[in-house]
């Protein structure tokens, strides 16, 4: 019976708890905003053409794209966004240590990270050949 009494009052003093902080949050003063917030206008754009951008052409020679690296004998060349230019078509990739020839199973998929005129090339360099 006392472990009830006990109880009760706990509850009691927890309500009593809970009915004044809930009085005092409902009853605390918040700053009001002294105004609105102000949005810019909306301007739509004007109608009619839009404009045209002419690239600009220049005489001068373009830099070559890709710049050839002699390592121990075999020349390669970097890719340009993962494909091998045409002079330079057998693909490398260093993470797995494997060359790709045209026509091969995964050449398509391969993105190269270097590129040999031939397979002896970039196996002078360490790479094996990938399995058919």
């Amino acid at each position: 019976m006392r472990r009830w009494a006990r109880r009760l009052v706990w509850l009691a003093v927890l309500t009593a708890v809970t009915a004044v902080t809930a009085r005092w949050w409902s009853t605390r003063s918040v700053p009001a905003p002294t105004s609105s917030p102000a949005w810019p206008p909306f301007d739509p754009p004007a109608p009619g053409p839009r404009p045209v951008i002419v690239p600009q052409v220049s005489d001068e020679p373009l830099a070559p794209a890709q710049e050839m690296v002699e390592t121990g004998g075999s020349a390669w060349v970097a890719p340009v966004e993962g494909d091998c230019p045409l002079d330079h078509p057998v693909k490398a990739n260093d993470n797995s240590g494997i060359y790709h020839v045209p026509g091969g199973r995964f050449y398509d998929r391969t993105k190269a990270e270097r590129c040999y005129v031939d397979a002896e090339s970039a196996a002078a360099d360490g790479y094996r050949a990938a399995k058919a």
